[in-house]
């Protein structure tokens, strides 16, 4: 009859390849679960300025058709047209140059992800 712990050693080296080959796998599918929520994160914020842009413009506009002159402020937007957005989290330059042209708009995130900035110009579509 042979002793059951002869093969003692192999079954101690398959052990600890197969925790060694676990512990890789869950290592890897973290890091793939925060890789992607760091780009869900960015897209959020990339939405969420895309639809501030969206919003400044259609107030812009709506603006012009109803008083006939482009928003003379940000504040006056804001007043008169309910534009609202995290200001921690977007700065949006707006310089109005002239009653009927319209004005220079910039948003900027202040958020940064590594070296990214958004940006975004807002000009007149023609």
């Amino acid at each position: 009859m042979s002793n059951r712990f002869a093969n003692d050693k192999s079954d101690r080296h398959h052990r600890k390849l197969w925790s060694f080959i676990y512990i890789s796998i869950c290592i890897v599918i973290a890091c793939g679960f925060i890789a992607g929520l760091d780009t869900l994160g960015k897209d959020t914020v990339t939405n969420q300025q895309e639809s501030l842009q969206r919003a400044l413009h259609r107030d812009i506009i709506q603006c012009y058709s109803i008083e006939g002159i482009y928003p003379p402020s940000l504040d006056y937007i804001k007043e008169h047209y309910g534009l609202t957005y995290d200001e921690s989290l977007f700065f949006v330059d707006y310089q109005p140059i002239g009653a009927n042209i319209y004005p220079d708009v910039t948003i900027v995130c202040l958020e940064e992800k590594g070296d990214d900035r958004l940006i975004t110009n807002i000009r007149k579509n023609n």
